[in-house]
């Protein structure tokens, strides 16, 4: 049993830990894969896809854009949202460099 992190997690971490809590609920996993490569999607244009009430949508975009999963930009009176992919690359390729050191570490 690893028991390194039990009282806190390694400084490197704690960027990729707000993606993978955000990542954590299922209608924000849905508002992420709206978005084709590179497209914008305003506020309004996600509340009327998902269904959710504005108030409910702005929460769970919030919670993705402090993850910096999304982007946000002021066009006119709306927000466009635009999916950060460096951010979530980064998390996953965080991910995969403890996988490989804690094994390593194991087979040595």
């Amino acid at each position: 049993m690893n028991t390194r992190y039990i009282k806190e997690l390694p400084n490197h971490w704690l960027p990729i830990e707000k993606v993978f809590s955000a990542l954590g609920d299922q209608i924000r996993q849905k508002i992420l894969l709206l978005f084709e490569p590179n497209e914008e999607i305003s506020i309004k244009t996600i509340v009327e896809t998902i269904g959710l009430s504005r108030s409910a949508v702005v929460h769970h975009l919030k919670i993705l854009e402090e993850a910096k999963l999304l982007v946000p930009r002021k066009q006119g009176r709306e927000l466009m949202y635009k999916v950060n992919y460096i951010v979530a690359l980064e998390a996953v390729d965080k991910l995969k460099i403890y996988i490989q050191e804690e094994f390593n570490h194991d087979t040595n």
